[in-house]
């Protein structure tokens, strides 16, 4: 079995120092073998915020890592280093591949860069993208869970949230549902939820769920929700390639992280 931390939008240089502790507690707790980090790791990608997100990842000393970075992850106000080297300080504390692949017997992640120098808050994936991540979906074994990791939603529950969807969302879904993908992990909205992807046939129940997480550690908190991660458990025993995503929240009176809800899934 595998253990997979999913946290998104820490914000560093915004974040909770309290939140902080808790999740270095839970995580130590649970011992996840892998940590996705989909994004927007930064308030304002400076160098200090990164420094401190490599610190505080160091401390929850998760073995393997697979980060992507998120719209805040590339200068704002410094116009030149947007245009010119926008994953300078990003790739300085995450490594230079923008666009990892995590793969085990049990397991296929692989990571999306859908930031863009020239959109400020919206992401965008491309044909070309769609295609690679696609072709490798294909390639993976019966027996591994198949995730891909986007800052930006595929797929919102909100109205509101609306105007967050990827530019591509819809080609993007059909082309990775299509190719086998499970799992569709992402950020960006604050909004923590897990759902089946809809399809365009109501008679057709789609085998790809969307799986967003919300804010770790940010006082950015937007709507009703607060700081929370997500638990994904994979490679459970059976026939069919299962899993367990459980959501878990900080609790501001308790001063620790609760499981909120499950969903056990699985996939043909």
């Amino acid at each position: 079995m595998t253990l997979i931390l999913h946290l998104s939008d820490p914000h560093f240089g915004t974040e909770r120092a309290a939140v902080a502790e808790a999740l270095v507690k839970l995580v130590h707790a649970q011992s996840p073998q892998l940590a996705i980090l989909s994004g927007d790791i930064t308030q304002r990608a400076r160098t200090q915020e990164f420094q401190a997100a490599r610190t505080f990842m160091a401390r929850l000393n998760i073995p393997s890592l697979l980060a992507i970075p998120g719209n805040h992850d590339i200068p704002l106000f410094n116009l030149a280093a947007r245009l010119f080297w926008p994953y300078a300080r990003y790739t300085h504390a995450f490594g230079s591949e923008l666009e990892p692949v995590y793969e085990t017997p049990e397991l296929l992640a692989i990571g999306v860069n859908t930031t863009r120098r020239y959109r400020h808050v919206d992401g965008e994936v491309s044909s070309a993208q769609m295609q690679r991540v696609a072709a490798r979906l294909r390639q993976a074994s019966p027996t591994q869970m198949r995730l891909v990791v986007t800052h930006q939603p595929l797929h919102v529950t909100h109205e509101e949230d609306q105007s967050n969807l990827l530019h591509g969302h819809v080609q993007a879904a059909s082309c990775w549902t299509t190719a086998g993908a499970d799992l569709i992990l992402g950020g960006h909205i604050h909004r923590p939820f897990a759902v089946a992807l809809p399809t365009n046939s109501k008679s057709v129940i789609s085998h790809t769920w969307v799986v967003q997480a919300g804010t770790a550690l940010s006082s950015r908190i937007r709507y009703e929700v607060g700081n929370s991660v997500n638990l994904i458990r994979c490679g459970l025993p059976g026939p069919e390639r299962r899993c367990v995503i459980e959501r878990w929240d900080y609790a501001e009176t308790a001063g620790h992280f609760v499981q909120m809800a499950q969903h056990d899934l699985s996939f043909g």
